[in-house]
């Protein structure tokens, strides 16, 4: 088996653990439909890409050496995180359901809106670049050169935006189907939860 082929298992494998921006998809494309969940993945994804291209480029090493950097990304993690879960536990709370189910005036709105919740989660998120950082020399060869770590870096975007997009299928048909507004303040409630748990987790690490 070529080790390409063998970072492309352990990318999926890895893609296919529950993490915050699973969570956040989940939730988008439950309370708001197959269309939010898109757009905050696409977001996710989009980090995943700069972080990728970060750390191929070396630019990660140095973010990831300077202490007081690192420190100022996760924290910002832990604040985006906690704000995330509030808001999610928030809206679980509302007796008439979530903020995302408005009018469809402010369509172009929540849709900026659930960009930036996606790029944000992932963009502050500390362990995508020290997972790329850490794991990329050991599939990539010392002389291999920069083409070659951003096709490694980017193989683990795509892979991470397919299991995305699937989370956004399953979880949009099951919105369809159980349409009532306790379900959909289940997940907001149970998302709030996972996410005030990943934060105290990040919390507990810096």
């Amino acid at each position: 088996m070529s080790t390409y082929v063998s970072f492309v298992l352990f990318a999926a494998l890895l893609a296919m653990a529950p993490g915050p921006d699973t969570f956040l998809t989940l939730r988008a494309s439950v309370v708001g439909g197959r269309r939010r969940g898109i757009v905050t993945a696409a977001g996710i994804t989009t980090a995943g890409a700069a972080q990728g291209v970060l750390a191929a480029t070396g630019l990660g090493a140095v973010l990831a050496a300077a202490e007081p950097v690192f420190l100022v990304i996760r924290w910002a993690g832990v604040a985006y995180l906690t704000w995330l879960g509030v808001t999610a536990i928030r809206d679980a709370l509302r007796r008439d359901g979530s903020v995302w189910a408005v009018g469809e005036g402010s369509a172009k709105v929540r849709d900026r809106t659930a960009f930036r919740q996606g790029f944000v989660c992932n963009i502050t998120n500390p362990k995508v670049l020290a997972f790329n950082l850490a794991v990329l020399p050991q599939f990539v060869g010392a002389g291999e050169g920069l083409p070659t770590l951003l096709a490694y870096a980017l193989t683990l975007v795509v892979i991470g935006a397919v299991v995305l997009a699937v989370v956004v299928w399953v979880a949009s048909k099951a919105a369809r189907s159980l349409v009532r507004p306790a379900f959909r303040r289940s997940v907001d409630g149970a998302t709030g939860v996972v996410m005030l748990g990943f934060a105290t987790a990040l919390a507990a690490e810096a």
